[in-house]
């Protein structure tokens, strides 16, 4: 007989048991623990583990198996070979036994003590009563179980609650959350569940999270348009508010290093008086003075109606510490989207009483499907061609209407045959009222292909939207006499409205159409015959002179050191030692300066080169670049002028007829908040690299 201390030195060996003062065991297996209570309850491990047998066990017979596991697994067998455990809740099944092989517990007691086997949680939770285990018999919980599996891991988990702030505050900026959330009750218990250790943030610590990361990310992108080699251009976006506040939203667009056209909104600045003269101008001044941008402004585009002196205010912004913008003159104040709406608005008000009765029409068919029904059985009997639907317009936006009246107008036999086949089909157009939304639609076309161009353009600038204009003009200028004053008065307006528009922006249209290889100055002179009759020359020369001007004032400027000079560390050196191998040239110096001024320059050697095939869609921005060394100084100038935009809206809203109003509860907030979640999101976008220019 062995005696006990020497039984438990066995065990020791074999099953790795460590006891404790007071008794206490623990099993090591993989990367569970065992522990067993101070009265000496054990727990066997594994059935493959060489325990002693006691002394009146045969060595032959399998012992019993003592494992709590037990009481959750069933062991099936799977095949001649295999046999594998099933979870009694949710019977997933685990390797058991394959051959003689025998795995261990270690896997099943981590799917039951770890919270794995989903089903045992929910029973546990939706069933205990008192008496059971985990519940005492008040009802309260009891003492937990003795046997405690416990992972190494889990117990040095650290936590830091600060470093979800600025997670939080991210999540607000990218999804446009309303601050208050982290107050609402319910994402707070939510968050809770996830990390009871969370320290919840109030309103007023996320917003200025927000700002923080707004400055943050502002002083990243300041460090690189500092660097950039060229100038900056500035589109003005106004916004309306329920307070009769105005917002200004104002975007910057520039050319980058690798000569990609690149767009960031710099600054949300609110105005009490939108209205004033004062207004644009103040907003424009504090976004100089945020981002050091006094030396570099080219161009303003803006959408909001100005005075005099407001256009004044704006020019003096451009002229004073920006001499490269030919006394000012680059500003656009007609936002083409905006342009382009009120034509449209301009051409459905004149014919609203026949667009009422459309409408009608077409909802009279829309909102029944029995109407529908019927209608398109008539258009199947007729065999009208036109393959549109029908659909009613939302007069927030006029290109819905413009494709209401079309399809309606190619359906216009179906709506005369519903007329007379359905008593209550009322106020239905007559043929006169179809024959002039023929005539509205006539004119609307123009408009909505020159919108869709700007909706589908990410970067619309001057020189493609020339075309669109150029086709407008001849257009409205086509129709000079007719025998309906309807005609003759919508003519009337059009033409008007196109001429003001371009008086005021032809040269900031004009210059950058020169600037594509594919025209030059050919297209300005062709066109401007259609524009100003005789006219013409007149503003051709306006044009070629402030072209010359402008390209004086680059000459000007120094030029960037070649690659060859810039890669040279010892350029300073070589320099100095040309200086003095080239002193005694002082006679050739001066004749390369009395014969400079019969040289040609690079815009006139530009002006002078054929053109280029038209046949196919070219990147002209891309062309500059590729020619920049035979065009130094012209090259710089045109990646300047091709930033300018025409444009203040953004694709989704070019069709809008009412001004942008921000909504209630951004009003709510801090001007300074309300910068921070517009501008934020875009100026962390900023992955653009500088390189020598």
């Amino acid at each position: 007989m062995t005696p006990p201390e020497n039984q438990m030195a066995a065990l020791e060996e074999s099953n790795h048991l460590i006891i404790t003062p007071e008794y206490q065991m623990i099993t090591l297996e993989e990367n569970n623990q065992l522990i067993t209570t101070p009265e000496f309850q054990m727990e066997t491990l594994e059935e493959n583990n060489h325990s002693m047998p006691a002394p009146e066990t045969q060595p032959n017979k399998r012992r019993k198996r003592k494992s709590m596991v037990w009481e959750h697994f069933t062991i099936e067998t799977v095949s001649a070979e295999s046999r594998r455990a099933f979870c009694k809740q949710c019977k997933q099944s685990f390797a058991y036994s394959t051959g003689s092989k025998v795995a261990g517990t270690s896997h099943l007691k981590r799917h039951i003590a770890k919270g794995t086997c989903l089903a045992l949680l929910r029973n546990q939770g939706n069933h205990q009563t008192p008496g059971t285990p985990g519940m005492n018999g008040n009802g309260s919980v009891s003492d937990p179980p003795r046997h405690h599996y416990r992972s190494h891991s889990s117990a040095y988990i650290s936590f830091d609650s600060d470093c979800c702030r600025p997670e939080i505050a991210r999540m607000m900026i990218v999804h446009d959350y309303p601050l208050h959330m982290v107050e609402h009750s319910g994402f707070v218990t939510f968050l809770k569940s996830l990390e009871p250790r969370l320290d919840m943030v109030s309103f007023n610590i996320v917003q200025g999270d927000c700002v923080s990361s707004y400055l943050r990310e502002k002083q990243n992108v300041m460090k690189f348009i500092e660097g950039l080699p060229g100038r900056v251009c500035l589109t003005l976006d106004v916004w309306t508010s329920s307070q009769s506040l105005g917002y200004v939203f104002i975007t910057g667009h520039f050319i980058d290093g690798y000569w990609k056209p690149q767009r960031r909104i710099l600054n949300v600045v609110m105005e009490p008086n939108p209205d004033s003269d004062a207004a644009l101008s103040h907003a424009v001044a504090t976004c100089l003075s945020d981002w050091s941008l006094e030396g570099k402004l080219f161009s303003i585009t803006f959408n909001h109606p100005v005075g005099e002196p407001g256009l004044q205010n704006l020019r003096s912004l451009l002229s004073v510490k920006n001499p490269l913008v030919i006394n000012g003159q680059l500003i656009l104040g007609n936002c083409s989207a905006r342009t382009l709406s009120n034509f449209a608005k301009d051409v459905l008000w004149a014919g609203r009483e026949i667009i009422k009765k459309v409408r009608y029409s077409v909802k009279y068919v829309k909102t029944s499907e029995f109407h529908e029904q019927k209608f398109l059985e008539l258009k199947q009997q007729l065999q009208v061609p036109s393959e549109k639907d029908l659909s009613l317009d939302n007069q927030a936006q006029w290109n819905t209407t413009y494709q209401m009246l079309v399809a309606a107008s190619e359906l216009k036999e179906v709506f005369s045959c519903l007329d007379t086949s359905d008593p209550n089909y009322k106020e239905a157009p007559s043929m006169e009222d179809w024959k002039r939304v023929d005539i509205i639609c006539t004119y609307l076309k123009p408009l909505f292909d020159a919108a869709n161009f700007l909706a589908s353009r990410t970067n619309p600038n001057q020189k493609t939207f020339f075309h669109e204009v150029w086709k407008m003009h001849e257009l409205y200028h086509s129709i000079t006499s007719h025998g309906d004053p309807f005609v003759i008065s919508l003519a009337e307006i059009m033409q008007e409205k196109i001429d003001k528009y371009l008086k005021e922006c032809i040269l900031a249209l004009a210059i950058a159409v020169v600037l594509d290889p594919r025209f030059r100055m050919k297209l300005i002179e062709f066109s401007f015959v259609k524009f100003y009759g005789k006219e013409a020359s007149k503003y051709v020369k306006i044009v070629d002179d402030a072209l010359h001007e402008l390209f004086l004032e680059y000459a000007a400027l120094p030029l960037p050191l070649t690659p060859a000079h810039a890669e040279d560390g010892n350029f300073e050196n070589n320099m100095k030692a040309e200086e003095i191998s080239y002193n005694e040239l002082t006679d050739f110096d001066a004749y390369v300066e009395t014969t400079s001024q019969n040289m040609k320059s690079e815009l006139e050697q530009y002006l002078e080169e054929s053109l280029l095939p038209r046949f196919q869609e070219m990147d002209v921005l891309r062309w500059w670049e590729e020619n920049r060394l035979q065009y130094p100084v012209l090259s710089k100038m045109a990646r300047d002028i091709l930033t300018m935009q025409v444009s203040t809206a953004d694709p989704g809203s070019v069709f809008d007829t009412e001004i942008k109003e921000l909504d209630e509860y951004r009003s709510s907030l801090r001007p300074e908040t309300v910068e921070a979640l517009v501008c934020c999101e875009g100026l962390a976008s900023v992955r653009v690299c500088y390189r020598s220019f």
